[in-house]
This record gives C-alpha cells, sequence and structure tokens, in this order.
C-alpha cells in the first residue's frame, strides 16, 4: 500500500495551485484581445467558471470521471468504458488517505483538487471563439451541459479507466481532454453562434496588447503546473515536463513571431504571445512522454501549423474571434498525434515508444482518438448550443451587440472614468 510522500503532496498542491491561476491568466489573455466594450463580459465568463464547474466537480462531476473502478480487484463496473459511476459524490470516500485510482503517494483530495483545476480552465477557453455577441444566461446553461456532457466523459475515456484508455492513448496533461475538446467545441460555436456585428469602420484589433502580454506570462507560469505536476509526484517525469514546457513555448513563441513578421513586415507582439500559448497546447499532451530536443521540434510545428491554421480561417470567413480552434483546436491534435511520433519509454517507463521508435501501434491510437475527439465535440457542441437556444436566447440582439455586452448585459464597464471624461 502506498504510503503519503510529504514532498510529492506539496508538489501536486502547488501545482493545482498554478492551474488555478491559469484562468484568471485566460481572462486577461481574453480581455486584452477583445473590444474594450466587452472586456468585463469575457473576464467574467472565464472567472464564473471556477464557480460553476467547482460545484459540479464536487456534487458529481469527479465521481463521473473517475469513479467505477475497484481499487483492490481493479473490476469494473459496466460502463466503465464510457462513464464512472457515483462512487464519489459530494466528495465521498475522497479524503486524505492515498488515492485508490493509481500507485500514488498523495492524498486523494490532492488529486481531486488538481483535476478540479483542469476542469475548470477547459469551458473557459471556449469563450474565445464566440467572444462579444453571446448572453450570461444561455453561456451559463452551456457551461452546465458542456462540462457534463463533454468535459466529463473526456477525462473519464483518457484518465479514469475508459475506453481510449484502455486501448493504450497517451495524453500526459490534456491534449485531448483540454485543448482538442475545447478548440473543436470553439469551431462549432462560431457556426452555430454566427459572426460578430460591427458599427461602421469599427475595428476588431485587441484594445490591450498589456494585458495579452500579462495573461500570457500567466499562462506560461501556470502551465508548468498544469504540466509538471501531471505527473503527480516530484520525479524524473515531472522535471522532464517541466522542461519541455518552457521549450516548446519558446520555440512556438518565435516561429509565429518570425513568420509573422515575414507577412506583416513587423514583429507584432500580438503574435509572439498568441504563438506561445500555441507551443504550450501543443506540447501539453507529450509534455511528459519525450526528449527535450523533441520538445523544440513540437514547439516549431506548433507555431508554424497553428499561425497556418489561423490563416485557413481567415480565408475561410470563419469569425473564431480569438483563434481558439487555431490554437487550441489544431494544437492539441497536433501534439496528441505528436506523441504517437516521438514517445519514448524512458520516464517512468509510462509512455510506449512512436514512430521515432520504429513502433506504428501508438500513433494509430493517437490518430485514432483525436478523431473520435473532434466528431464528438463538434457534434455535441452544437447540439448543446441548439438546445439551449430553445430556452434562452443563445445570441444578444444586434443593438446590444453594437453597445457593448459590458454595460448591456453586466451593467459595468471595465473603463466608465475614461468614457465619462
Amino acid at each position: 500500500m502506498p504510503h503519503i510522500n510529504a514532498g510529492d503532496t506539496a508538489f501536486v498542491l502547488i501545482g493545482a495551485a498554478l492551474v488555478c491561476l491559469m484562468t484568471p491568466g485566460l481572462a486577461f489573455f481574453y480581455g486584452g484581445l477583445v473590444r474594450r466594450k466587452n472586456v468585463l463580459t469575457i473576464m467574467m465568463q472565464s472567472f464564473i467558471s471556477m464557480g460553476v464547474v467547482t460545484i459540479i466537480w464536487v456534487a458529481f462531476g469527479f465521481s463521473l470521471a473517475f469513479g467505477g473502478t475497484d481499487p483492490v480487484t481493479h473490476h469494473q463496473w459496466a460502463l466503465n468504458g464510457l462513464i464512472g459511476n457515483f462512487d464519489y459524490v459530494f466528495l465521498h470516500n475522497v479524503g486524505v488517505a492515498p488515492s485508490p485510482l493509481y500507485s500514488s503517494t498523495i492524498p486523494f483530495l490532492a488529486f481531486f483538487a488538481f483535476q478540479e483545476m483542469f476542469a475548470i480552465i477547459t469551458p473557459a477557453l471556449i469563450t474565445g471563439a464566440f467572444a462579444d455577441r453571446v448572453s450570461f444566461k444561455s453561456y451559463l446553461l452551456f457551461l452546465v451541459g458542456w462540462s457534463v456532457l463533454i468535459y466529463i466523459p473526456f477525462a473519464h475515456w483518457v484518465w479514469g479507466g475508459g475506453f481510449l484508455m484502455q486501448w493504450g492513448l497517451k495524453d500526459f496533461a490534456g491534449g485531448i481532454v483540454v485543448h482538442l475538446s475545447a478548440g473543436f467545441a470553439a469551431l462549432a460555436s462560431v457556426f452555430v453562434v454566427g459572426k460578430r456585428v460591427l458599427l461602421p469602420g469599427e475595428k476588431l484589433a485587441p484594445h490591450n496588447i498589456a494585458f495579452v502580454a500579462l495573461g500570457t506570462g500567466l499562462l506560461w507560469f501556470g502551465w508548468f503546473g498544469f504540466n509538471a505536476g501531471s505527473a503527480g509526484a516530484a520525479n524524473g517525469q515531472a522535471a522532464v515536463a517541466f522542461v519541455n514546457t518552457d521549450i516548446a513555448a519558446s520555440f512556438g513563441m518565435l516561429t509565429w513571431l518570425f513568420l509573422a513578421w515575414y507577412k506583416d513586415k513587423k514583429p507584432g507582439m500580438t503574435g509572439a504571445m498568441v504563438g506561445a500559448v500555441a507551443g504550450l497546447a501543443c506540447v501539453t499532451p507529450t509534455a511528459g512522454f519525450i526528449d527535450p530536443w523533441a520538445a523544440a521540434v513540437v514547439g516549431i510545428a506548433a507555431g508554424s501549423i497553428c499561425y497556418g491554421a489561423v490563416l485557413f480561417r481567415a480565408r475561410m470567413g470563419w469569425d473564431d474571434a480569438l483563434d481558439v480552434w487555431g490554437c487550441h483546436g489544431v494544437g492539441g491534435a497536433l501534439g496528441i498525434v505528436l506523441t504517437g511520433v516521438f514517445s519514448v519509454g524512458t520516464y517512468a517507463g509510462i509512455a510506449g515508444p512512436g514512430l521515432i521508435s520504429g513502433h506504428l501501434h501508438l500513433f494509430g491510437i493517437q490518430v485514432a482518438g483525436a478523431a473520435i475527439t473532434i466528431i464528438y465535440s463538434f457534434a455535441v457542441t452544437w447540439l448543446i448550443l441548439k438546445f439551449v437556444n430553445i430556452f434562452v436566447k443563445v445570441r444578444v440582439s444586434p443593438e446590444e451587440e453594437m453597445l457593448g455586452l459590458d454595460e448591456m448585459e453586466h451593467g459595468e464597464m471595465a473603463y466608465a472614468s475614461l468614457d465619462a471624461g
């Protein structure tokens, strides 16, 4: 029976706190990218996820994601390949003893807390796609529906003993569970919600690039907890994931910067920040499974392919306001596939060998898992939004949209003193 290790416990709890910080970081990142009349609205959408998803996770979400496997016999209940059960509702049987799900040296509550922070930030990622045009009431319903019908099943399928985990799919810190699921949900929302309404001559440029930089810094900092903490212990795999995270983000940032510089003739800061986030998203599923030199390749691939996806999206006329699909959807898919290419068995013996080691099996599983995720997340998100629209109109009126959602939806303005002057 494993024993609690103080160092591992402290490491995972600090990791959970870092992941928690990422949601406010996302609020600043997105808040800087939107127009000034919608700053509070999109920041509120991130922050409110911290409250709503916590309640879901405590009440039944964690149980449905990770319940259903007997810790002694490893017997799985009938639907374990698809969803967990109610073993852990309202944190029943979730205490300070070592986690029964894995050979763990941390309290079960620490594992719960770490997973909770992932569940919080994932639906908030989607909001960048439909920024400036969705009512708060409909967003709350969407937040609940998406968390229950998409995030929780994916968490179970990949990490909780579900069918993708049984297949042998490798997703170290959330390429499928977080980024790919959110990215293709974002794309579905773009088609359901439609394009933004603009006033004559109105520009869509970011209103506060300093906020974007602040948000990027908070996200980058928190991502060390996101990825390294996913090792579940203060060990060598955590160190590898930490280093790979920084390498991929750096190469992603520089690749995007130079590509945009070549195209636009000037080195823009916004592009550099978005490139770093693309590198972080792409390395997430593979951070603990690859050598550091491969993380550089992952970062370059993220910076170039995600940048190309953003240009493609623009040519197609899809109004993904903050390019959630291009960064998180494409980046997450790319990271999952590259896990099947660069994975090695060096780190804690967890990762099976990939194509670079001459093995095709893992690569095939990764591609299949990515395809299933894309189809399920896109289709179910589309259905959730259509269903919500029956009861609460998802999109605000054109008049509200043109005046700004901060004032019309929330009765507040981020820059009220400046406007008054």
